[in-house]
């Protein structure tokens, strides 16, 4: 959980509603395998609330958010990380996967990268979220 961060992952999940799993395990650590987590999975169809540090959602055919934090600028390590946190989960069969990418400001150099991978940018620079790309529908 980050100071920061958390705050921002928190926000967005209040504007999409349903059931949020912070710091979710997306690959658990093996001897080849480091953990791979991601900032928030967001299961929209569920009751909004955040669920219990143990619980493990049951993807199979449902709708998902990715959602990957940072406190900065919109950069590459952020994109990177939602780009293949979505690829991560695709194995669980989920049917559908929205990826955000949540920062504090823009870059207009990488957010038209971000939309040609199907990844939405939203800010919060302490205000709330603000989309700067159209939100998936």
């Amino acid at each position: 959980m980050s100071l920061k961060e958390t705050p921002m992952t928190r926000r967005l999940w209040q504007a999409i509603g349903g059931t949020l799993f912070e710091e979710f395990v997306a690959v658990a650590p093996g001897p080849r395998t480091g953990t791979r987590r991601l900032d928030g999975l967001v299961l929209p169809d569920e009751p909004t609330r955040i669920a219990g540090r143990g619980e493990v959602p049951d993807l199979v055919d449902r709708d998902v958010v990715v959602i990957q934090t940072k406190a900065s600028r919109l950069g590459m390590n952020v994109l990177g990380q939602a780009l293949f946190s979505a690829e991560l989960l695709r194995p669980a069969g989920p049917r559908r996967i929205r990826t955000i990418a949540l920062c504090t400001a823009d870059d207009q150099v990488l957010r038209p990268l971000a939309e040609r991978y199907g990844i939405e940018v939203v800010v919060d620079n302490g205000t709330g979220p603000r989309w700067l790309t159209d939100p998936a529908t």
